[in-house]
Order: structure tokens, then C-alpha cells, then sequence
């Protein structure tokens, strides 16, 4: 835990003791979302801004349109039913092999004390890295008018650590179990309503140095544009609950522009 200490504030974010778990899941569990504010010391977030600064120039930006359920054109469904309609999201992307070695994300990905708080919170026996050399942490790069729009996750939890807030907009939207993807209720008629602006989602602003835990397989959510030229500085750090898992090659050629 020492070379975590330098990059993990333990006092505020004490990750390794029973009661501060407990109450962390509570959280995840009723809201969907966990948010933990100043989880990264303030000397952390300036090195990894710094190092993502440097690292920026290597990023591969994608710009692709897409339904909110994230799955494809249905022949049988009008052009413009919720499931067909298309919206737009683009970034900037460096993988997990771009990361330096000595990095502090790096650190945290590594820890068996932050691999066990994460288990404990979203309740799973264990996590795994991807085999893949790309998957297992992203830093996201979101410039000028570049969005995560609406949309529903194939997974059951993301995290996400915030290294840096844009001078306007990048706020979190999201509307928990919209959907109940297990039952195949997609919810369609609510769906187009948040959509369309009709109804109001919880919007969270997340500050540099937040960890994030998110459970987004029924949960819409988007992040909305960049506003400003500071750069949207945001890293996934994906697990899985198998060993020996990789992104397809087809996600990789999508997200990364290559396969390694």
C-alpha cells in the first residue's frame, strides 16, 4: 500500500477497511452510482494530467454514430423508432501498451486492495485483466464539442477516475433502470422521451480526482460536449470477472484503429 499512498488520499478514501466498503456498496446498490471525491491525491492528479498531456499526440479519435441500446439496425422497425435512431459520440483514445510502466494508473489497475474494494462493492469473486494489450485502461480525451451521447452499457459496472474537468459542459447524465435489459423490457416510449429532452435525467459534474463507479446495463447515461479548449481528461479502468478475455477484434479495430 505504500506506492498506492502516493497516488490513493487513504484518508479520505480509506479503500482497505470493512465500514468504508460496506457503506460504498450501500451506495452503489441504491443509487447505481458511486462517486468517491478526492479519491487521487493532488499530486497524482498533476502527474497523471501531465503524463496524459504528453501521451495525447498517440491518441486515435473516432467519431461514430449509434443507437442508445447500442446494437444494430432493425430491418422490422420504422427509421426513426427509438431503436433505430442514430446519435453521436466522439473522442480520443490511448490504450493500455501506451501507458508508461512507472505510471500511476498503472498502480492503482495492479492493487490487490483496490481489485478487492471493487469485488466487494459490485459483488464479484474476482477480477482479471484483458489479455488483449489495450483494453484494460484507456485515457479518454474529449476535445471541443466532442460527447458520450445517450446510451446503455454491455457491461455491468464501469470505472472511471476524472483526471480533468473542461472549462464548461462534460457533465454526467443518467437515469437509473430505464431499462430491464434481463427481461428484454427495453422501455422504448421512456427511452425517446429522455432522448428528446422531455424529461429531466440526474446530471452529476464530477471534479478532477473523483473515482467513479457506475452500473450502466439499465441505466442511460451520456456525457454531454466539451465546451472550451480544455481537453476532457477521463481513464477507463476495465476488469473482467474470467480470466483470459479479450476485447474482439472488431471493438479493437473500432476503438483503437488496431489490434495491438
Amino acid at each position: 500500500m505504500s506506492n498506492m499512498s502516493h497516488v490513493v488520499d487513504f484518508e479520505s478514501c480509506p479503500i482497505g477497511t470493512q465500514d468504508f466498503i460496506n457503506s460504498c456498496k450501500d451506495a452503489f446498490y441504491s443509487e447505481g452510482v458511486l462517486m468517491l471525491e478526492g479519491f487521487l491525491t493532488e499530486e497524482a492528479v498533476k502527474d497523471l494530467v501531465a503524463e496524459a498531456e504528453d501521451q495525447k499526440e498517440l491518441a486515435h479519435y473516432t467519431s461514430a454514430t449509434h443507437n442508445v441500446y447500442l446494437t444494430p439496425y432493425q430491418d422490422h422497425l420504422a427509421e426513426d423508432h427509438i431503436q433505430n435512431r442514430q446519435v453521436s459520440s466522439s473522442k480520443g483514445c490511448i490504450t493500455t501498451d501506451q501507458i508508461p510502466t512507472t505510471s500511476g494508473l498503472r498502480t492503482i489497475y495492479d492493487s490487490d486492495v483496490f481489485r478487492k474494494f471493487v469485488c466487494s462493492v459490485v459483488s464479484v469473486p474476482e477480477l482479471y485483466e484483458y489479455a488483449d494489450p489495450l483494453s484494460s485502461i484507456n485515457v479518454h480525451y474529449a476535445n471541443e464539442g466532442q460527447e458520450l451521447n445517450w446510451h446503455f452499457d454491455n457491461s455491468e459496472f464501469a470505472i472511471t477516475l476524472l483526471l480533468q474537468s473542461p472549462q464548461g459542459g462534460g457533465s454526467f447524465d443518467y437515469v437509473k433502470d430505464l431499462r430491464s435489459a434481463e427481461v428484454g423490457d427495453m422501455n422504448h416510449e421512456e427511452v425517446e422521451a429522455y432522448v428528446d429532452g422531455l424529461r429531466e435525467p440526474t446530471s452529476l459534474s464530477v471534479e478532477p480526482g473523483t473515482l467513479m463507479l457506475f452500473s450502466g446495463r439499465n441505466s442511460m447515461h451520456r456525457v454531454t460536449p466539451t465546451i472550451g479548449d480544455q481537453t476532457r481528461i477521463l481513464v477507463v479502468l476495465a476488469y473482467n470477472s474470467e480470466p483470459d478475455i479479450s476485447l474482439s477484434e472488431e471493438a479493437r479495430m473500432t476503438f483503437y484503429g488496431r489490434l495491438g
